[in-house]
């Protein structure tokens, strides 16, 4: 009786020695995150002095942005920008936005500019220059949206507006802005930029 159990403890035995082998291989050879780059933080291309234009299907150039460096993120498939720059020709008046720091989305449909941020729509027919100062901007270039959460200083040439959010659409240069809201009216010709009306 004894004697069949014996022979099969070897063979046992090498069964159990297989599958504890075969289980510590696998432990050994799983990806960790710092042998793969999707899984770290670590970006996968960078550029510098980056000048990019896109044309529309008439070949006129829709928009131009450069940023001083563009490093993209393939683990958030996220692109950052430093000191970015862009201008928008696909509008009544050519519009420029800057600011500090940028984020573009995959598809570049989105950009989210921070820090800094300055939108200047320049003089047109017998419109003033308009400059608009915040720190959130995100930008819509293919539907024409400008929009932030955060507090807006709107001013040109015989105003001031101070709000709390803003949407703008540069196709037809309407704006929305949020429930907080003040206006300071000037006569620039007469009062030399002194406020007229508050």
């Amino acid at each position: 009786m004894n004697e069949p159990m014996s022979n099969f403890f070897p063979i046992l035995l090498m069964a159990f020695l297989a599958g504890l082998t075969y289980w510590l291989d696998q432990v050994v050879q799983m990806p960790s995150a710092t042998n793969n780059p999707l899984l770290r933080h670590d970006p996968d291309y960078i550029v510098d002095g980056l000048v990019a234009t896109r044309l529309g299907l008439n070949g006129q150039i829709k928009n131009t942005l450069r940023s001083n460096r563009l490093t993209h993120f393939p683990d958030e498939d996220v692109t950052v920008l430093e000191n970015l720059h862009l201008i928008n020709y696909d509008a009544a008046s050519p519009m420029t936005i800057t600011a500090k720091k940028g984020l573009l989305s995959s598809n570049a449909g989105d950009i989210y500019f921070q820090e800094s941020v300055r939108l200047v729509r320049a003089p047109y027919a017998n419109k003033s220059e308009l400059v608009i100062d915040t720190h959130y901007l995100h930008v819509m270039p293919d539907d024409h949206e400008v929009s932030t959460n955060q507090p807006v200083v709107i001013t040109d040439d015989n105003m001031r507006i101070q709000a709390s959010s803003m949407q703008m659409n540069t196709e037809t240069q309407s704006l929305r802005l949020g429930p907080a809201v003040k206006v300071t009216y000037y006569d620039a010709s007469r009062y030399g930029k002194k406020p007229l009306h508050e």
